[in-house]
């Protein structure tokens, strides 16, 4: 498979993937190459002046998602999978008062955040609606080092060289992968049901042959982590209340809700339709915690992070006979779902609206359950389609461009949806209209032609259409 089941789910810190995890990680690949640079330089300048520029979707949301502050953290050297969230704000501050970040093996580099962190609102970079621009000028001016980057959905970056080989070479990448030992490289949901038929093994079997190419025996050790820290921040989403950042002056709701689910086990007055209570407020919980800024999983992104985590803990707490397996197999069922999705249209809401995120979360989470309850392949590639195609045309609008309204809620949605899928692909033989495949082209077909007004930027939907906040 082209991407790992830890590239999909990264331990990372919200609000978003894109807009928060992808601009840290851009500026630290950035001052690792200028690190390179300067290396070979025999004239190195004592001291350098860093600027970064934000465009598209990054400029529109940029404030709303904490992309300066982003910026920021990277440039002082912090990533997402190890910065500490709770001293976030201390480190930005700091950097704010001094103006000047001093790191190993650079001179110092001055930036001042006021002058220095542009968001730009003019037309977006071409190959990517969330590019970015980051250089490094000499003392005199002269521009030392300058790099572009693109942050494309669920934490990742590319150069304008990297996409564009991704977008035209996905062929020879298969075939690439399958020369470097992975066994069953499929790039489409046809080709995995074509390598499962030919090889008698499930999804999450063949996606565990590849990981273990990459892996060995710290796999399931590492599905562990990943699995314990969604559970994690389900668990500190459910026990926080307050007002989240930002605003909106939107309180979190996950805690009362829970406790009122609490008091309502085993009450003859509880409704049948209970079930999709707990998976909202599983999925709520998550995204309250990534609004906040807390630690999440790209699942595949921030902005969509509480659907799967929400399926997996609806499928241990509440279906007989889920396992520690199960929860392994899940994963790796839908890591192979998202990294088809990825590969043939995309998971970033900037490029495809919601559809991208939590539609491909659903179809992920809808998959994983439907594999972990015992069904076939072809079972498990119809649950994925129904998911997605029943998300298609999602808009993504966040208020003020915050992922809080209408993200929250709409993870819990996608949760519900991922259920339902399931368990509609399990009622039948796995025989179904439309292939997933089809239903993916569908999917970046639509986020091509849909208005960028709707395509996370913030300038149209419910952003627009709702009073002064």
């Amino acid at each position: 498979m082209f991407l790992s089941v830890f590239d999909i789910f990264k331990i990372g810190i919200g609000p978003s993937s894109s807009h928060t995890m992808g601009p840290m990680v851009a500026a630290g690949r950035f001052l690792s190459e200028l690190r390179a640079r300067l290396a070979k330089r025999a004239d190195c300048p004592a001291r350098l002046h860093v600027t970064a520029r934000l465009y598209g979707s990054l400029a529109f949301t940029g404030h709303g998602h904490g992309s300066d502050r982003a910026v920021m953290l990277g440039l002082m050297g912090y990533l997402p999978d190890s910065l500490d969230p709770d001293l976030a704000e201390g480190y930005v501050a700091e950097l704010i008062q001094r103006g000047e970040i001093v790191l190993p093996g650079l001179p110092p580099l001055s930036f001042s955040p006021d002058t220095d962190l542009v968001f730009d609102y003019g037309p977006p970079l071409p190959a990517h609606p969330n590019g970015m621009v980051i250089a490094a000028h000499a003392p005199d001016g002269a521009t030392v080092y300058e790099r572009i980057y693109y942050s494309v959905g669920g934490g990742f970056v590319r150069t304008a060289e990297g996409l564009e080989a991704e977008r035209t070479n996905r062929r020879a990448l298969a075939v690439e992968k399958s020369a470097q030992g992975y066994p069953y490289p499929f790039g489409s949901a046809a080709e995995m049901l074509k390598m499962g038929a030919a090889s008698g093994l499930s999804v999450a079997q063949m996606k565990r042959a590849n990981e273990t190419v990459m892996h060995g025996d710290t796999l399931d050790a590492r599905l562990d982590t990943l699995w314990a820290a969604m559970s994690g921040c389900i668990d500190r989403g459910l026990r926080q209340e307050g007002e989240l950042p930002g605003g909106l002056k939107v309180r979190r709701r996950a805690r009362a809700i829970h406790q009122q689910l609490l008091a309502e086990r085993g009450l003859n007055s509880a409704m049948p339709h209970v079930g999709n209570d707990w998976l909202a407020v599983y999925a709520m919980a998550v995204n309250e915690e990534n609004a906040a800024g807390g630690r999440v999983v790209t699942s595949p992104t921030n902005g969509a992070a509480g659907v799967l985590p929400a399926v997996i803990r609806y499928y241990r707490d509440h279906c007989p006979g889920a396992t520690d397996l199960g929860i392994r197999d899940f994963l790796l069922t839908a890591a192979a779902i998202g990294g088809v999705i990825k590969h043939n249209a995309s998971i970033s809401g900037a490029e495809v609206g919601c559809q991208g995120e939590v539609g491909s979360a659903s179809a992920m989470a809808a998959a994983g359950l439907c594999a972990v309850l015992g069904g076939s392949n072809a079972q498990i590639e119809n649950a994925a389609e129904i998911a997605l195609e029943h998300h298609l045309g999602l808009t993504c609008d966040p208020v003020k461009g915050l992922v809080q309204v209408p993200c929250i809620e709409r993870n819990g949605l996608g949760a519900i949806k991922a259920v339902s899928a399931a368990s509609l692909a399990l009622r039948g033989n796995g025989e179904h209209f439309v292939p997933l495949d089809n239903c993916i082209e569908t999917m970046r077909q639509t986020g091509i032609d849909m208005n960028v007004k709707y395509k996370e930027t913030s300038t149209g939907g419910l952003a627009v259409n709702l009073p002064e906040c």
